[in-house]
């Protein structure tokens, strides 16, 4: 038997009770950054592995501009990609669950 959880509601329910600094960065969508002043910096990671940047750059790039704005900084916050999370996730799942 294994474990169905089919439904983008169903994975989003389960992606909100993960800590969000225990998401691995490729699950990552995008990153919003309050700002000061009510403005917002966004950095759409999604764009950046289409654009070919490997894993080690786009961690670059969050880190460069966190250092930059560490002042301006209210907040942090994240889209998840629930298709990737799925993916990581499912065939563990069916893994460790499908001999019961």
């Amino acid at each position: 038997m294994q474990l169905a959880i089919d439904s983008t509601a169903q994975w989003e329910d389960l992606i909100k009770t993960v800590d969000k600094d225990q998401i691995p960065i490729d699950c990552v969508k995008k990153v919003f950054f309050k700002l000061r002043g009510g403005k917002q910096k966004t950095i759409n990671l999604a764009s950046l592995r289409k654009q070919g940047l490997e894993l080690e750059e786009i961690e670059t790039v969050i880190t460069r501009t966190m250092m930059d704005m560490s002042n301006d900084i209210v907040n942090m916050d994240f889209i998840i990609d629930v298709d990737t999370v799925r993916e990581y996730v499912q065939p563990m799942t069916n893994t460790l669950l499908g001999k019961l």
